[in-house]
């Protein structure tokens, strides 16, 4: 996946309280917390998954899509 190609805007869903979010996410990092904007829950990837965006969001984080993960449904 070429870097043109990469999506850097993910929604974040809170598994607490279900509160959705879209945000931009970091170009070559990954986010391994996150600060849910309906609760103040914070927000950890789940196990085996590298940050919050592959865990709860809409598209996998950037690292991840140029591994070859792409957008999810």
């Amino acid at each position: 996946m070429s870097e043109a190609s990469v999506i850097l805007s993910s929604t974040i869903t809170c598994p607490i309280c279900r509160f959705k979010a879209t945000e931009t996410m970091p170009l070559d990092a990954c986010q391994h917390f996150y600060e849910c904007k309906g609760c103040g829950a914070i927000l950890r990837p789940k196990v085996g998954d590298c940050c919050v965006f592959c865990s709860y969001g809409t598209v996998p984080c950037p690292p991840m899509q140029a591994q070859g993960r792409g957008e999810r449904e």
